[in-house]
């Protein structure tokens, strides 16, 4: 898959990077990073910036008082609502998604959805089925989130089962996977990029 042909004018995608692991050394968490090293270094057109969702709390609504948001909340809430696009990077945890990907999500959902109308990816380091359910269950809450999730490629990594794939400090190592990882970044990039040429062709008529 080519890199996007962009002009100088053309608008910059900006992603939201969401990791479901506060697990300094992740495997899920050194997914993120090298998506942001290769859009430094090898993708025209498309910055990412991680929402971090380690100092959010437990969603509870009593926290919201006048309408607004605890500090932490409302930081996490600005970055998706100022991005084009979200990249999910998500652990398998008993079969779904780890608790704090849900409560960050729960978080975005609250009135209003920030995560609404957005394209979206997700991609997985994960043991057992190396975070296919974890994705699926993902998507399935994206439905009500109104998130538009790119379909192919999908990217699945055993990651422990051997050769290593990744360094003792999380880091990607495996030249293959960073090929597919560079090809769900691009995928991602066209995706949003029709999307948002749709919606002003909409919003013209």
């Amino acid at each position: 898959m080519e890199e996007t042909v962009m002009s100088e004018n053309a608008a910059i995608i900006k992603v939201a990077a969401i990791c479901g692991s506060l697990r300094r050394a992740s495997f899920n968490r050194g997914l993120i990073r090298c998506a942001m090293k290769l859009c430094e270094d090898e993708i025209i057109g498309m910055q990412i910036e991680l929402a971090d969702i380690a100092s959010l709390p437990l969603i509870n609504t009593d926290l919201e008082i006048d309408g607004g948001y605890p500090a932490a909340v409302d930081a996490f809430r600005r970055i998706i609502l100022d991005a084009d696009s979200i990249l999910f990077a998500s652990p398998e945890y008993n079969y779904s998604l780890s608790a704090p990907l849900k409560n960050a999500i729960d978080w975005a959902s609250r009135p209003p959805n920030v995560m609404a109308g957005k394209t979206a990816a997700v991609v997985s380091a994960a043991g057992g089925s190396a975070g296919q359910r974890s994705q699926y269950h993902l998507r399935q809450a994206g439905v009500f989130l109104d998130l538009r999730f790119i379909n192919k490629p999908e990217l699945f990594i055993l990651g422990r089962k051997p050769p290593n794939k990744f360094d003792g400090d999380g880091n990607l190592i495996d030249s293959e996977i960073k090929t597919r990882l560079k090809e769900v970044l691009l995928s991602l990039q066209s995706f949003t990029r029709r999307h948002k040429n749709g919606m002003q062709k909409i919003n013209e008529l």
